[in-house]
């Protein structure tokens, strides 16, 4: 049976493309410009890259980009949007949580949580993170986003979800957040790319800054910063606050 994830994105890559929180790539990848010192030459690793909007982002600016997904039908889209502005990505199905690559890439990005933290256990993001690690040369560098448990003890999940929401996108309904866990249990429904209504329980891993620094550093990552993630408009000078639905991570070797 396959994971409420994997029915998410089975024929959804187009109204993806359209949700409110798919619109700061070029932001977001200005930031990752920068934080790579426009290095050209360096080897970029998306993982779930999902329809691809970094990876051709980045592709279009000059960069080598492979980009990984768990989704055939977000993969295929990649694929189109990618050959439709003659690009050349290493687009490839793999699942992040099994190995994949060791020691290619000077970056990895994980971003709009593709994978990480949307996994049933703890162990198995765990194992993405790990695999992403691995990825890396020895001097390479992390960048990713998840979603913050400091949020859900200051606001309510499902208001803000309400709020964020627009018409036509995807909605969330009996939020239910377990601080045992900090996971959030919720009912997303959305109409898919056929145009067929999906309801489906989902289940989704809000994790605490000093959480992530005890991963990474178990991971030999030497530098670990971590930062409110604000869409389209990452920035080191956004400390975060407890009003911060997401968090920025960058790690380095």
């Amino acid at each position: 049976m396959s994971q409420w994830y994997e029915e998410l994105f089975k024929n959804y890559a187009e109204t993806y493309d359209a949700e409110c929180f798919t619109q700061g790539t070029i932001g977001e990848c200005d930031f990752i410009e920068k934080e790579i010192s426009y290095n050209k030459a360096a080897r970029i690793l998306d993982v779930g890259c999902g329809t691809g909007r970094h990876a051709i982002e980045l592709s279009k600016r000059g960069y080598r980009v492979t980009g990984i997904d768990l989704s055939e039908s977000q993969l295929r889209c990649a694929k189109q949007k990618a050959a439709a502005k003659s690009l050349t990505i290493d687009f490839q199905k793999h699942d992040a949580r099994t190995p994949h690559f060791i020691n290619e890439f000077d970056l990895v990005i994980m971003l709009c949580e593709g994978g990480f933290p949307l996994m049933e256990t703890d162990e198995m993001n765990f194992q993405i993170l790990q695999n992403a690690s691995h990825a890396l040369k020895p001097d390479g560098k992390m960048i990713f986003t998840t979603l913050s448990g400091l949020f859900p003890l200051f606001h309510s999940v499902k208001e803000f979800m309400a709020a964020e929401s627009k018409e036509g996108g995807a909605t969330y309904r009996d939020n239910t957040f377990d601080l045992m866990t900090f996971r959030d249990h919720n009912i997303t429904e959305f109409v898919d790319d056929s145009g067929n209504k999906k309801s489906l329980e989902c289940d989704e891993r809000y994790y605490v800054p000093s959480e992530i620094t005890w991963l990474l550093k178990s991971l030999n990552f030497k530098t670990i910063d971590i930062f409110g993630a604000k869409l389209g408009a990452f920035s080191r000078n956004d400390k975060l606050t407890t009003n911060d639905y997401e968090m920025l991570v960058i790690a380095g070797k």
